[in-house]
């Protein structure tokens, strides 16, 4: 006898996990969305009308939903401002928000769509999984109610969040987090309290999750992996590309190199703010990725992945990244020296100015060294050795140690440092290290037209970022990215008396 339509789902979850039980790798996908965006207003509109539009976005991400599920992907990480888009005021946003609960309450929006009051996203997302039996990561904007009892609560009564949801095969509400870091335009939002550290359990590995903007920070990000020892991280993210270290697979990719985590980034994908690139991201390098800033097309991507990465034989050892360049008695190279600016941040530049070469470029504590070989230096082209130590940003200032070699955007070297996406050099040989005073170094290495170079570059034990046989593309950039957290300026919750 067939099992009734009410326990189909839970009968497919059940076969589902004691599949995913049996191996050590699971199936998962990340979806690139062009999300379709309200109508700047600073008048609310209805809540109707705010559904709307949140549904017309539900059905793109319930199409990628259904073809990850039939292509056995075991999860699916949607992108940040996914459902509502963005260009919202604190008002404005409001009636796209619902009340989302601590997943404690063991909740199925999808069959108890009514227990909180009205929560009709939360019922779809929470119906897509279900229906698909397959785990389910979006984000969406949650409202909690406060009152003067409270200090800080605002003026209108109730903080606004940023916020991941992530719904089980049986569509069950089994993480929520509050975004910890929000960018400067993210006035809509209210910071959490604390920064959240979730993580849950499933069938194929420890997963914990953050958004956007936190990747850059201690809390949640390094806390998450360091201390929870989660297997992969969930990243919904709407990240607007930085040459030449923040573009979006470079970056990605580099910090789950370096975490020696996976990382699962579904990114926003809009090219007039320049927004794209996702992917599957592992310890030894991109499983898949994608990046297009030509077409308004959204991407769906899958990859199989080690569901306990720690365990592979391949999961690479731990870095003492300063270990090579301190070492080195008296650092080599040419004195002459200038500086440039990466966008707001002044850099110690020395230019590569022969064929092969062995050079140092110091700025505050840190020292970068470089020896390269090029396989033609062209006289059209302008590589430099690049050395920063300080605080970046607005906002929220965090320090950087940053040792990178770099295209120039024309042989005039004051565009040193401006942003370049091709090249026509290629290397034979390169070795980038620092004596960086942090073991939270992010190695990048980045072709022309924007474009990864998996398999091609080690980092050695005593830390340094090596070519394996040369390089099979133009260069763009090869940047070791190093975090002092602990030279952070206090996050904004922290900074007022």
């Amino acid at each position: 006898m067939l099992p009734s339509q009410a326990l189909l789902p839970a009968v497919m979850f059940a076969l589902a996990a004691l599949q995913a039980l049996a191996s050590d790798t699971f199936l998962a996908a990340v979806y690139e969305h062009v999300v379709i965006l309200p109508q700047l207003t600073h008048e609310p509109v209805s809540h109707s009308d705010a559904l709307a539009l949140m549904n017309k976005n539900m059905d793109v991400l319930e199409g990628a939903i259904k073809e990850a599920a039939q292509k056995s992907a075991r999860i699916i990480v949607t992108p940040e401002d996914g459902v509502y888009g963005w260009l919202f005021t604190r008002e404005s946003i409001y009636p796209y928000l619902e009340d989302i609960p601590d997943p404690v309450v063991d909740w199925i929006p999808c069959t108890d769509p009514s227990r909180f009051g009205p929560a009709p996203v939360q019922e779809r997302i929470s119906c897509m999984a279900r229906n698909n039996s397959i785990y389910v990561v979006a984000n969406i904007g949650d409202k909690k109610p406060c009152n003067s009892s409270d200090p800080e609560c605002p003026s209108d009564g109730h903080y606004q969040y940023n916020t991941d949801v992530v719904f089980d095969p049986q569509g069950k509400l089994v993480a929520r987090y509050h975004k910890y870091n929000l960018f400067r335009s993210e006035t809509q939002f209210n910071y959490p309290k604390e920064a959240e550290i979730v993580t849950f359990e499933t069938p194929f590995g420890k997963f914990g999750i953050f958004t956007c903007f936190d990747i850059l920070f201690y809390e949640p990000a390094v806390v998450l992996v360091s201390k929870m020892q989660v297997d992969t991280v969930l990243f919904p993210t709407a990240w607007m590309n930085v040459l030449p270290f923040l573009t979006a697979i470079e970056f990605h990719s580099a910090w789950a190199m370096g975490m020696r985590v996976n990382l699962l980034s579904a990114n926003t994908h809009n090219t007039s703010m320049a927004m794209t690139g996702d992917g599957l991201f592992t310890p030894e390098g991109p499983a898949a990725y994608h990046y297009d800033s030509g077409t308004e097309e959204g991407h769906l991507l899958l990859a199989e992945l080690r569901s306990h990465p720690r365990l592979s034989p391949t999961y690479p050892p731990a870095i003492d990244w300063s270990l090579y360049a301190t070492s080195i008695k008296k650092f080599p190279g040419e004195n002459d020296t200038f500086l440039g600016a990466v966008r707001k941040d002044i850099f110690t530049f020395s230019e590569l100015r022969h064929k092969a070469g062995n050079y140092t470029v110091c700025q505050g504590d840190l020292c970068c060294h470089l020896i390269y070989q090029m396989s033609n230096k062209r006289k059209d082209e302008v590589y430099v050795l690049g050395a920063f130590d300080g605080l970046h940003g607005s906002l929220i200032k965090y320090h950087w140690q940053v040792c990178t070699l770099l295209k120039c955007l024309s042989t005039n070297l004051s565009s040193c440092g401006q942003p370049v996406e091709t090249a026509q050099t290629k290397f034979e040989m390169f070795s980038l290290s620092g004596t960086f005073g942090t073991s939270y170094v992010f190695p990048e290495v980045l072709y022309s037209g924007v474009q990864l170079a998996p398999g091609e570059f080690e980092v050695l034990p005593d830390g340094c970022l090596k070519s394996k046989h040369g390089t099979s593309k133009p260069l763009i950039t090869v940047t070791l990215f190093g975090r002092l957290y602990e030279k952070d300026l206090p996050h904004p919750r922290r900074a007022s008396p």
